[in-house]
């Protein structure tokens, strides 16, 4: 039996609160879905800034659960504002803060929205899980701390120089979370999420995550465009095995574990050119009617890292992490859902 099965089965006897920060955003609402399966209680917290109502009750109904439902509360707001955060965190035996305002072009067109959400909100929150005693504060992290670090796979103990402001945000979230271990004895858990898909993840918009975006555009016969050559290189991770790390680490008995950063990924590389193949692939699978195309090659994005690949033994050792779905599993069940969904906006 894994460390999951053993949380699983844990959560299946003993009923705790949960806060979900940006509960309405892709891994946010996915938190949400599978804490409602195993009869959580969650309080979720979001001012509709990236995420989606459309979200929230697709992972009520996907739990089994209706609007309104007990085990559910929602609280409209910012992690800007204290007094929310405070609110939110009351009563709450773990926090799982999501929000942020991703994005590294969004952050380089726009730095001071950017750093109000991603330190500004990360401190409002920490202070709030802080005075309101919860058990365990677990915070999203990002593979952008790397920066110019050259080596791989990336170690968490080896960052290099942030590479834009979105970056820069996520660098000091880390740094006021080992801060708050020392000076108040709060121990925190941070992930660096990699690059992260599934289901409601959004394909709309200027920074959309590449892999519903090309699936949209693929399936709206528009035309498919990729950074660079195509030969930069991402460590891409299905949903799955976000909430299940997100789980292990707000469980961990293990004091060793905490007061640490965690990367969140497969240990594997796959180039955009070979992204794009399978994704074609497995569109023309499931919709027969359409047509292969090529995709269309231009400038590197500013900001942008060449090639990405996580380390996870640490993760492993730590926490009992291991990845459930390869990139091939997750496409394959992300490919359902998005063909579900995005076939009947097309």
């Amino acid at each position: 039996m894994t460390r999951y099965d053993e949380i699983r089965r844990h959560l299946g006897s003993h009923s705790y609160t949960w806060l979900v920060t940006g509960v309405a955003g892709f891994i946010g609402s996915n938190l949400l879905e599978a804490l409602l399966r195993m009869k959580q209680k969650v309080v979720g917290l979001d001012n509709f800034a990236t995420g989606y109502r459309h979200n929230l009750e697709q992972a009520l109904r996907d739990a089994g659960c209706l609007p309104g439902d007990a085990d559910f509360r929602f609280i409209e707001g910012d992690i800007c504002d204290p007094d929310i955060c405070r609110t939110a965190c009351a009563g709450v035996d773990f926090v799982l803060h999501q929000a942020a305002l991703g994005s590294v072009p969004r952050s380089i067109e726009d730095p001071l929205r950017t750093n109000r959400a991603n330190i500004d909100g990360f401190l409002n929150m920490l202070v709030a899980a802080r005075d309101a005693g919860v058990r365990r504060f677990v915070y999203a992290a990002s593979s952008s701390t790397y920066g110019d670090h050259p080596a791989l796979p990336k170690v968490e103990e080896k960052i290099g120089t942030p590479l834009s402001p979105y970056a820069v945000t996520k660098v000091v979230n880390e740094l006021y979370a080992g801060v708050f271990a020392r000076s108040y004895g709060f121990k925190s858990v941070g992930l660096r999420y990699f690059n992260i898909f599934g289901k409601r993840q959004d394909p709309n918009g200027a920074y959309a995550a590449v892999i519903p975006k090309w699936v949209a555009s693929l399936i709206a016969g528009e035309q498919v465009f990729i950074n660079g050559d195509g030969e930069t290189s991402r460590d891409f991770c299905y949903i799955e095995n976000t909430v299940q790390i997100n789980l292990l680490a707000a469980l961990t008995e293990s004091e060793e574990a905490l007061d640490q950063v965690y990367n969140v990924a497969l240990n594997d590389r796959t180039s955009l050119n070979r992204l794009f193949e399978m994704i074609q692939t497995r569109l023309i699978e499931r919709m027969p009617t359409l047509r292969p195309v090529r995709p269309q090659h231009r400038d590197f994005r500013p900001g942008d890292v060449r090639h990405s690949q996580a380390d996870i033994s640490k993760a492993e050792r730590l926490l009992g992490y291991h990845p459930s779905h390869s990139i091939d599993q997750g496409l394959d069940e992300a490919m359902d859902w998005y063909v579900g969904a995005l076939s009947q906006v097309v």
